[in-house]
Formats: structure tokens, C-alpha cells, sequence
């Protein structure tokens, strides 16, 4: 669409060139040209110099008058984001049963699976049944997918990587904001995945695909059954994580952490290389250095627990009146 043409369909300000051609939409971190750039800091104004990309920035935030470029001027970007991203959503094609001989014989396998448009594969791979592969997917040699698999469009798997059965990649995120009418707004996610190569993923995991960037699984990393990792992760080489955890959106999981099971990761934390983090633990903030980590209480009776409770409510104003 044009810069124009998007501004008067959602009835916004712009400032630019009103020809100006919009393809889609891509991120500050890694901008495309002729796409569409949410600015969610006003000190990044100083980065709008450049006439190849359309900005979307809340008005109210800039104090002075903008430098030249193409800009769609709103009251709450976020919400005009989520709404443009239904624009440029590309949905997968409905995928079909592949049932030619010589396919069968080439990945090993005798069941019935379907795949979409531009599926390619490598060499000594295996497929269970009922596998959905959607479009614009790529795996690589002497990959194993078990049973009740589905692969969403855009994922790329690497090389001796082995799936087990009922897991998801690829799956929309979870990704919503407020508008003005105290409605949610979905944010379609237009990523997708990439999982490296000797990775292990056990069953039921769901991995989310990325809003404009992909999720990102290293090498060498192993999962175990009931994982959710959300859109935006990125983990690290080596890592290993145990059952029932759960990573939110747009973390950074360093090399080689050892996570437990039943650990929450809290939205955009960041670890470094070397940590480990202790079964059931809640991680709030980024974690800088190597080293074991722990953040729970112990279980106890529930009358003690009401009392520790009680006095943890407390401390705040005990520590206000503790002289050292």
C-alpha cells in the first residue's frame, strides 16, 4: 500500500511522501527497506533520517518538529502495529496428502502425512503419521518428526534434529494490546522459527513463531516434554530444559544454562552464558553472571505459610524502622 493509502484506511497523520510504497513490516533492530518501523522510543528519532522506511511513532512524544522522511503520526502505535500486521499476514495454504511411492521410500516412512507448497528436505530424514507440514518449510538431513507433528509455514530445522510426538512449531505467539475501546487487539505474528542443528525436542512442546524476527533454537539444544517457548526467544548452544517450563516472549537464553523443571521465565529477561537455574523457580530479572540460581519457597504447612506470609507483607516497614 501507499503511505496515503495506509493512513487513510486506519485514519491517521502522516508526513512524507503520500506514493510512497509500503510492503510490510520490519523491526528497528533489522530494518527492510519499504517497510514499516515501529519506534517505541522517542529517543530513537534521531534514527528516522532515512526516506527508505515508514515510521509509525506517537506524535505526543516528540518535542521537536521531525526530521525529513515517511511517518504515520498516532496516539497509540502499538494498537495501529497490531493492526497493520493483519494487513500483510500471509495465511498458509491448506497442505495436502503426499502419498507418492518414491517421496515414502526416500524419508524412510509408511504413513500417511501432508505438507504445503515449498517443502524441502534432506537426506535420511523420518516422518511419522499424521504430520501437518505447512509452506515454506526447510529441514535438513536425518531429521526425525514423530506422530500428530504440525509444522507451521516458515520454520527451518536443522541438520540430525529429532521431534517427538504432539509437539507445534510455528504457532501464532501470544502477542495483544489494549485499544481505546478496552478491546484486545491481536498482534499476527509474522515470523517464524529456526532450530539448529542436533537438537532434541520432546512431546507437546509448542514453539511460537517470532512477530517480525524469528524464534531461534541454537545448536545442540535439548527439550524435554511440555516446554513453551514464546515468540521472540532466542536459546542459546547447548542449553538443556527440563519438563513444564515455560520462556516468554523476547527472552535471550545464554549458552549452555541447565534449566530446571517448572521454571517461568518472565518476558524479555536475559541470561548469560554457564547458569543454572534451580527446579520451580520464577526468574524476574536478567541474570548477568554465571552461577546457580534459586527463586522459590520451600513448601510448608499451610497455617506456617500464612505466618510467613503475614511477616513477608511486613518487612518493608520493618526495614523502615531497623536502624543499623
Amino acid at each position: 500500500m501507499k503511505l496515503q493509502e495506509l493512513a487513510t484506511f486506519f485514519k491517521i497523520s502522516y508526513q512524507g511522501d503520500p506514493d510512497f510504497a509500503v510492503n510490510g513490516i520490519s523491526s528497528i533492530d533489522n530494518p527492510i527497506q519499504n517497510t514499516v518501523l515501529l519506534v517505541s522510543k522517542p529517543k530513537l528519532v534521531n534514527f528516522l533520517t532515512n526516506q527508505s522506511y515508514a515510521f509509525l511513532i506517537e506524535e505526543k512524544e516528540l518535542h521537536s518538529p521531525l526530521p525529513k522522511g515517511n511517518f504515520l503520526l498516532v496516539d497509540n502505535p502499538r494498537v495501529i502495529f497490531a493492526k497493520i500486521t493483519c494487513l500483510f499476514k500471509i495465511e498458509s495454504s491448506i497442505p495436502k496428502p503426499f502419498i507418492q511411492d518414491n517421496f515414502k521410500v526416500k524419508l524412510n516412512h509408511g504413513y500417511n502425512f501432508t505438507v504445503g507448497k515449498n517443502f524441502k528436505y534432506g537426506v535420511g530424514c523420518k516422518i511419522g503419521n499424521n504430520v501437518i507440514i505447512e509452506d515454506n518449510v526447510l529441514i535438513g538431513d536425518k531429521v526425525i518428526l514423530g506422530h500428530n507433528i504440525c509444522i507451521h509455514k516458515d520454520t527451518v530445522i536443522g541438520n540430525c534434529v529429532n521431534i517427538d510426538s504432539g509437539t507445534v512449531i510455528g504457532s501464532e505467539g501470544f502477542g495483544n494490546v489494549i485499544n481505546s475501546r478496552d478491546e484486545w487487539e491481536h498482534i499476527n505474528h509474522l515470523g517464524g522459527v529456526t532450530v539448529g542443528d542436533n537438537v532434541s525436542i520432546g512431546s507437546n512442546c509448542c514453539i511460537d513463531r517470532g512477530t517480525i524476527e524469528n524464534t531461534v533454537i541454537g545448536d545442540n539444544v535439548i527439550m524435554d516434554n511440555f516446554i513453551h517457548i514464546a515468540h521472540n526467544v532466542e536459546i542459546g548452544n547447548g542449553t538443556a530444559i527440563a519438563a513444564s517450563t515455560a520462556v516468554a516472549g523476547s527472552c535471550k537464553i545464554g549458552r549452555r544454562n541447565l534449566i530446571g523443571g517448572m521454571v517461568g521465565i518472565l518476558d524479555h529477561v536475559s541470561t548469560v552464558d554457564e547458569v543454572f537455574i534451580s527446579s520451580c523457580s520464577t526468574v524476574f530479572q536478567n541474570i548477568k553472571k554465571p552461577g546457580k540460581y534459586t527463586g522459590f519457597m520451600p513448601v510448608t504447612l499451610h497455617s506456617n505459610w500464612k505466618r510467613i506470609a503475614f511477616w513477608l507483607s511486613k518487612l518493608d516497614k520493618i526495614m523502615r524502622f531497623k536502624k543499623f
